[in-house]
């Protein structure tokens, strides 16, 4: 088995860590506080031809996989960007994989092109205010008519809806109570974001708020048949081909923000001198930063195992859950451990760790919560009887 990146990962690595790294924690701040979008970064690494690394080349992207992926998102997570640099971008890589995989030649022609080279924004429609993560509950429906679709429902927690062009929605085109599996009789669409029918409202929130995240409602919003994207009532299946790179690719983010608070931490500990020494030398301090550097490590090595997996073609359902549980944990110790060392300082907004902190929770919670992880762990790896 062979650890090392090739060289052409290590270049990605670098680059994007440059890049990203120009910005400094100064901006990220003024942008969180202020809840602006981040435009100039965003626009940079468009201009870097970065938003398309996991779209095909035939398509203007740059035909990585979500390994590769995977190494630019931890880089700019790591700069200090954390979930603010990183969730302008991480869209068009997950969200888009359904077009990639499911949609019709056409529609790939039409949209991943434009999202590759940032000027087509794009969100994901997925979790509705009464159904969470039990996604064979949602509410929102597609009425098939003459033509077309006619779409009403609700859903919540869309990152970047606002900026974005379009919307890919999942929706029921059957029942639930209608179909043999609860899976079945959802549809996928790529729909445009048309404000005539949409409705976004902005959710006020902890963290991470130069991406803001929106209610959105749906109102007979009529839509043609070519919004459909592969087969009506497989929305579910195509919908997985991007849970899982969405867990994967998130999981490298809370390493990035672990290791963002670590350097940050490490660099305090030294420079902070109280009783005549630096904190450092001291064990109380010490130990819980050695502590979350080794749980970061270790967890970067099951994300590594699931985004490889996932590019081989191999099932990776278990090592992607593993990998986002174990990643989420280690980068909030990481995050919590840096507070910690900074003292009253690290609560405030001066040295960043606490911006760290704020963002590191939400992993905690999305893209899937650490407890639905040991659901799945439970049933799906364990053979346990399912608990909900």
């Amino acid at each position: 088995m062979d650890f090392q990146l090739t060289d052409e990962q290590l270049d990605i690595q670098s680059a994007a860590r440059e890049l990203a790294r120009s910005f400094p924690d100064e901006y990220w701040a003024a942008r969180d506080s202020q809840n602006e979008f981040p435009w100039e970064f965003y626009n940079a690494f468009a201009e870097g031809g970065w938003l398309g690394i996991a779209i095909p080349e035939d398509y203007g992207g740059g035909g990585m996989g979500i390994f590769e992926a995977s190494l630019l998102l931890e880089e700019i997570a790591a700069s200090g960007a954390g979930m603010n640099g990183c969730s302008p971008m991480h869209l068009t890589i997950f969200g888009l994989n359904t077009i990639v995989k499911h949609g019709s030649e056409e529609l790939r022609r039409e949209v991943l092109p434009a999202a590759a080279d940032g000027s087509l924004h794009v969100c994901f429609g997925v979790t509705e205010p009464d159904a969470g993560t039990d996604t064979t509950r949602i509410s929102t429906f597609a009425t098939r008519v003459e033509g077309g679709y006619v779409l009403n429902g609700r859903k919540v927690w869309i990152t970047k809806a606002e900026q974005s062009q379009k919307m890919v929605l999942i929706a029921r085109t059957t029942k639930r109570e209608d179909v043999t599996r609860s899976t079945d009789g959802m549809s996928l669409f790529l729909i445009d974001l048309d404000t005539e029918h949409i409705q976004l409202n902005a959710i006020p929130k902890m963290g991470r708020n130069a991406v803001a995240s929106y209610e959105v409602a749906i109102d007979n919003y009529f839509v043609p048949d070519s919004a459909l994207v592969g087969e009506e009532g497989q929305g579910f299946k195509y919908l997985l081909d991007g849970l899982n790179p969405e867990r994967i690719l998130l999981a490298h983010e809370a390493l990035g923000i672990g290791r963002a608070a670590l350097e940050s931490a490490s660099q305090y500990a030294q420079d902070r001198v109280v009783f005549g020494r630096p904190i450092g030398q001291n064990q109380g301090i010490a130990f819980p930063l050695a502590q979350a550097a080794i749980k970061l490590d270790a967890a970067e090595l099951m994300a590594r195992q699931a985004a490889w997996r996932y590019d081989q073609g191999l099932s990776c359902g278990k090592e992607a859950n593993m990998a986002k549980w174990l990643c989420a944990d280690a980068g909030f110790e990481a995050a919590d451990s840096a507070v910690q060392t900074h003292g009253g300082m690290g609560y405030a907004k001066e040295y960043n760790v606490e911006r760290y902190f704020r963002e590191s929770r939400l992993l905690r919670l999305a893209p899937v919560s650490q407890e639905m992880v040991l659901n799945y762990v439970s049933n799906h790896v364990l053979d346990l009887p399912k608990s909900y």
